[in-house]
């Protein structure tokens, strides 16, 4: 199937991504491009959010955002309550049109930095998919959660730690993340699919506090 993607104004790629250029490639092998999955089981509700709104909230940094299903209907694009949700959120209304669902495959794995499952069972997955990326995996609320017990200034340490290539920072920051300890245990995002209103909304209160948190994480461990 051919791959689109939106190209936001400072770097950030969101929606069904294009195919990946040579040079994106060998910003990819220098580890100066970060590369984000978000997987949910469709690819028309959750994972489509989380990607289009983190891609906006990291718009201006070398960072692509894109997703895909574990059972996704393959061409179906973003339902009208998760694009609108999207949208309020600030996310691009280019990436939000253009978004095709895709079937979660291994080198989509290969090549991510960072993978979040909207739930316990994508990450567990995504895991047993490819097991040497389990330090690279976690649900998205398991993220936050972890990541709210670091302080700015540590995880900008974790990061510095690791030198001046993107893709290395955040390699540093994701593994201090999945090693902090949260006692509350994390929960998944609803899935709101063919669902009412009243469970869309309830995606968008678990789901986006969370994208926030993830922002904040990359936001820190690039701004070196």
């Amino acid at each position: 199937m051919p791959e689109h993607a939106v190209q936001t104004p400072g770097g950030a790629v969101s929606g069904p991504p294009r195919a990946l250029t040579r040079r994106d490639r060998r910003r990819m092998q220098e580890g100066a491009l970060v590369r984000i999955l978000t997987v949910c089981t469709g690819n028309v509700c959750r994972s489509p959010v989380a990607a289009t709104v983190l891609a906006a909230r990291l718009a201006d940094l070398p960072v692509v955002v894109h997703s895909a299903g574990t059972h996704a209907p393959v061409g179906t694009a973003i339902t009208p309550q998760a694009g609108s949700i999207a949208a309020r959120a600030g996310a691009d209304a280019a990436a939000i049109e253009t978004h095709r669902a895709r079937y979660l495959v291994e080198p989509m794995l290969a090549e991510a930095d960072l993978v979040l499952g909207m739930t316990a069972d994508h990450r567990d997955t995504v895991v047993q998919l490819m097991p040497r990326k389990q330090r690279q995996v976690l649900t998205v609320r398991e993220f936050a959660a972890r990541s709210a017990t670091l302080t700015d200034d540590e995880i900008t340490r974790w990061a510095d730690s690791a030198g001046a290539i993107p893709a290395q920072r955040v390699a540093a920051v994701v593994a201090a993340v999945a090693q902090s300890r949260v006692l509350a245990e994390a929960k998944d995002v609803i899935d709101p699919y063919r669902q009412s209103d009243a469970v869309y909304t309830q995606m968008a209160n678990e789901l986006l506090p969370a994208i926030d948190e993830v922002a904040r994480v990359i936001r820190l461990a690039l701004r070196g």
